[in-house]
């Protein structure tokens, strides 16, 4: 079981397709020490995800892996339970509230990267980390994190590694043990907070959750809202940095697209943006689309069969974990023209691949869970995007490829080296 753990970290796509190819889209494997059935391709997602008959739950499958960590965040929650926290939340990603948050983002993305320092090996994954962090505190939080930020940053990082450590006790100095050290220190944090939120009439997302109802008057207990900021902070963080510097790295191999996309901003004219103004950028869009098709913040979708089922006719017994493998689904080559290969005109109107199959491309999940901070993470990453496009210009060499780490998703574990270059006004 470890060993295919690691196979999982190292070698997930080809793992996938392989699987694919010898067992159809329904298959058992295993994973950190659990019996599980791997579910590959639209077909068998779209019953997964759509859970006609509530045959299959979000919070067993994800608790064995981040549970302690991500305690009843949202994608934790299930059935009427679920349905009324994310009316709830959803007060928090209204169009309107998505205008009023890419004011602050825009802004703090442009002071972030103006100090970042041109030159060969710059890492840029480590700095959009570092500049999302900042982001999700300052817009999520109304606040700035100063000296707490490297504190807070690793308490992050430490739950969301935790879930695949393969020693799963908490044992001083192991993987596990962190992560329950991180989020004690992330409660600690919010519940700080609480008692100034809940009296603010500002439009952070943790005082809008502090104020949120539904109609007939139900809202979120303190415990709830802890929970909720530990969970959305986490997923506005680490997957959007994960689709930010997807992003950057293919436009740094491929200077012909970063340079379409920099002519496309440039004739777009403006030096800030808002949320209305991304309907006006179809290459960047293109862009974005096809970093999410090749890796997929959240790659593989747990879930727990909670009664005797079926996926295509494949026999479930009710307490089996299925691992639902976005990743694999993105790069089956059935489907995909030249999957592995980075081709963002296969999003183009003429094209559109992606229209084979509704959940032939589902970077953010599917049905009553599909992920609620999608438009939020578009707007984080595109911004980023179009002011780096803006101000910088920047390479990796050749024959350079990022070695891979599985956390949320994979990304980058040695930070992203680039060769970063500022602008003059050309």
């Amino acid at each position: 079981m470890i060993g295919r753990g690691l196979a999982i970290q190292h070698d997930v796509i080809d793992l996938i397709r392989e699987r694919y190819r010898r067992f159809g889209s329904v298959s058992w494997t295993g994973m950190l020490g659990t019996r599980s059935v791997l579910v590959v391709g639209p077909d068998a997602i779209e019953v997964v995800v759509n859970n006609r008959d509530k045959a299959f739950a979000n919070g067993p499958g994800w608790e064995y892996f981040i549970g302690p960590f991500f305690n009843r965040g949202i994608m934790l929650l299930d059935f009427e339970e679920h349905l009324q926290h994310k009316q709830i939340m959803q007060q928090a990603f209204t169009r309107d509230m998505l205008r009023r948050y890419s004011i602050g983002l825009d802004a703090g993305i442009t002071r972030g990267i103006a100090t970042w320092q041109p030159g060969p090996n710059f890492a840029l994954y480590d700095a959009v980390k570092q500049l999302l962090l900042d982001l999700a505190t300052e817009v999520f939080v109304g606040a700035e994190l100063g000296a707490q930020s490297d504190r807070i940053n690793e308490a992050f990082v430490d739950t969301v590694v935790a879930g695949l450590s393969i020693v799963r006790a908490n044992v001083p100095g192991g993987g596990w043990h962190r992560g329950l050290t991180g989020r004690a220190l992330l409660e600690e944090y919010f519940r700080e907070l609480l008692p100034a939120k809940r009296v603010s009439t500002t439009d952070d997302l943790m005082s809008v959750l502090c104020r949120a109802e539904t109609p007939d008057g139900v809202g979120f207990s303190d415990d709830d809202i802890v929970n909720h900021m530990i969970f959305v902070l986490m997923a506005a963080h680490d997957t959007t940095t994960i689709t930010s510097t997807t992003m950057a790295y293919y436009l740094g191999k491929h200077p012909e697209w970063q340079e379409r996309l920099r002519t496309e901003v440039r004739n777009y004219g403006k030096s800030a943006i808002g949320y209305d103004d991304l309907e006006h950028l179809p290459l960047l869009d293109r862009v974005f689309r096809e970093a999410l098709r090749i890796n997929p913040p959240v790659g593989l979708i747990m879930r727990e069969a909670v009664k005797d089922t079926d996926i295509l006719g494949q026999y479930v017994p009710a307490g089996t974990k299925l691992m639902v493998a976005l990743i694999g689904t993105h790069r089956l080559p059935e489907f995909w023209s030249k999957p592995d290969e980075f081709d963002p005109d296969r999003f183009a109107p003429h094209r559109r691949e992606d229209r084979a199959h509704p959940f032939l491309w589902s970077p953010f999940g599917g049905g009553v869970h599909k992920c609620i901070g999608l438009y939020f993470g578009g707007l984080q990453a595109k911004t980023i995007l179009y002011q780096l496009l803006r101000n910088y210009r920047w390479s990796v060499a050749r024959d350079y490829a990022p070695p891979m780490e599985y956390g949320t998703g994979l990304h980058p574990g040695d930070g992203l080296p680039v060769t970063l270059e500022r602008l003059g006004s050309e």
